[in-house]
């Protein structure tokens, strides 16, 4: 999977608050909550990103509590991908359960700026920074992650398996 888009700097340790503030934790839907993504951070985000682009963060990203509201207002803003050094681990886990594709690379955060044009392969983990004429190489997303993220996320993979299951 490829995707191209322009990349949005965020620093170090932005908790799951920043990324979608407990005040709109009153609803579950996708749609609603990406209207709120990212606004405690920078609350015209949601206005100046378009679809397909790139949130890049710093270490421990996605850090704070546990919600998967998180995660799913990212993505149904429109954000193709997260790069950040590091990320809290039940972000990681929640990401690939709701079918946001992240990637892990120091470099890349350390090389990219807002506004840079980003081309990101997930199969490869290689992000190529194409205002810069950079490239960084990501840890790979293990296969299974791969699956998980081509089906939508867990719920849908689980579905479609039970669907395979239960066909004659």
């Amino acid at each position: 999977m490829k995707f191209r888009g322009k990349a949005w700097k965020f620093g170090d340790d932005v908790d799951t608050d920043a990324i979608i503030p407990a005040r709109y934790l009153n609803t579950s839907d996708p749609e609603e909550l990406a209207r709120y993504c990212m606004e405690d951070a920078d609350p015209q985000f949601v206005q100046k990103i378009s679809k397909g682009d790139f949130i890049v963060g710093g270490k421990n990203f996605g850090c704070g509590s546990s919600r998967e509201h998180a995660p799913i207002a990212i993505k149904h803003a429109g954000i193709s991908a997260v790069i950040a050094g590091s990320f809290a681990r039940i972000f990681y886990r929640n990401a690939f359960n709701t079918g946001l594709p992240i990637l892990e690379c120091e470099a890349a955060v350390a090389g990219i700026d807002t506004g840079d044009e980003l081309e990101v392969d997930l199969d490869t983990g290689t992000i190529i920074n194409l205002t810069k004429s950079e490239t960084y190489q990501a840890e790979p997303i293990p296969e299974f992650m791969q699956t998980l993220l081509r089906a939508g996320g867990l719920i849908p993979y689980v579905k479609q398996k039970l669907s395979q299951e239960t066909q004659p």
